[in-house]
């Protein structure tokens, strides 16, 4: 759950102003190989904690302060940086190697998703 604005942006009609949001995340981690010994791609139980962690940083705050310098927090933007804080630490601490899928739903019709490599 966030609170955000689009800065009176005309583009986003009435959700140009300060309005809320509650999003559901999920996650596709994807490798060409399994982890040796593991058979596994990544240890869910330590990639979940990482995510926990990382949704910390924008769970009930306002993404106009999170974000000050007038960034267009759309669904697209936040995956994108979900994706980022997701990544960096899966390489640094599961050593993954794939390719990372942040999935934001709005609603059951309105989503957005970010996939980039590890």
């Amino acid at each position: 759950m966030i609170a955000h604005s689009f800065h009176g942006n005309p583009a986003f009609g009435p959700a140009g102003g300060m309005h809320g949001a509650t999003y559901t995340c999920d996650v596709e981690f994807s490798s060409a190989e399994l982890v040796k010994d593991a058979n596994w791609v990544i240890d869910i139980g330590k990639a979940s904690d990482i995510l926990s962690t990382v949704l910390s940083k924008y769970n009930l705050k306002n993404l106009d302060e999170v974000f000050p310098n007038g960034e267009l927090t759309t669904t697209e933007f936040m995956a994108k940086k979900i994706h980022e804080g997701i990544a960096k630490r899966v390489k640094e601490e599961c050593k993954f190697e794939g390719e990372i899928c942040v999935k934001l739903w709005e609603s059951h019709k309105a989503w957005a998703s970010y996939e980039g490599s590890v």
